[in-house]
């Protein structure tokens, strides 16, 4: 039963982080579209900010520590040779997502101090990475194909 509740707190942790993917990077588009406008930077400035250090750090921490206890708690999910290679995919993915994380981090110190270089267009596409990850993510766990 303990396992259940872990995994009730991985899901609803997982989509605090999703939330925060799929808005952060469109604050970014926003903050490169309108740098000009400076009353209007400094309000996205605090957005991203406090998205990503309030609900998308959270949010991280908790996914990886409830993940990690369900493996702990089910350790036969880990294993190759019991189907569990779709396991060690997903966490390639996820090992993906931390990254973005650490990227978003990055723009956000750049876009603040005004030196980023990277265009709205280029936010545009970056901004489709999550929704990429998490199908991968999502059809892993629910289909365990291999």
């Amino acid at each position: 039963m303990e396992y259940l509740y872990i995994k009730v707190l991985h899901i609803v942790a997982l989509i605090s982080w999703m939330a925060m993917f799929f808005y952060l990077p469109r604050l970014f588009v926003y903050h490169a579209q309108y740098a000009d406008k400076a009353e209007f930077v400094e309000i996205v400035k605090l957005q991203e900010m406090r998205l990503y250090k309030y609900i998308g750090l959270p949010a991280l921490v908790l996914t990886l520590l409830s993940g990690g206890v369900m493996i702990a708690l089910n350790p036969t999910l880990f294993k190759v040779a019991d189907s569990g290679l779709w396991l060690h995919i997903k966490l390639i993915f996820v090992l993906l997502f931390v990254i973005y994380h650490c990227v978003c981090g990055y723009f956000i110190k750049a876009l603040g101090k005004g030196t980023c270089t990277k265009s709205h267009r280029f936010f545009r596409i970056f901004n489709e990475i999550p929704t990429l990850l998490v199908i991968v993510i999502v059809f892993l766990a629910v289909c365990k194909p291999f």
